[in-house]
C-alpha cells in the first residue's frame, strides 16, 4: 500500500466532512421546510468540508511529525 499524501489526506477528510454535513443539513431542511432543504444542506455541508479538510491537515502533520521521530530513533 503506498504512502499517503498529505493532500490525500486532507481530500478524503474535507470529501467526507462536506458529505456528512450535506446530508445532516438535508435532513434538518426536509425536517424545518422542506422547499429550502437543498439550502440547508449547503449551509450546513461547507463549514463541515472546511472543518473536515482543517482536521485532515492537523492528522496529516501528526502523521508527518510522527514518521520523522521514527526515523530518528532508528
Amino acid at each position: 500500500m503506498p504512502p499517503h499524501t498529505v493532500d490525500g489526506i486532507v481530500t478524503r477528510a474535507a470529501l467526507a466532512g462536506g458529505v456528512i454535513g450535506l446530508v445532516v443539513g438535508l435532513v434538518r431542511g426536509l425536517t424545518v421546510y422542506p422547499p429550502t432543504a437543498w439550502a440547508a444542506g449547503f449551509e450546513i455541508g461547507i463549514p463541515a468540508a472546511i472543518a473536515g479538510a482543517i482536521i485532515g491537515v492537523g492528522i496529516a502533520g501528526l502523521r508527518s511529525a510522527l514518521r520523522r521521530v521514527r526515523a530518528r530513533i532508528r
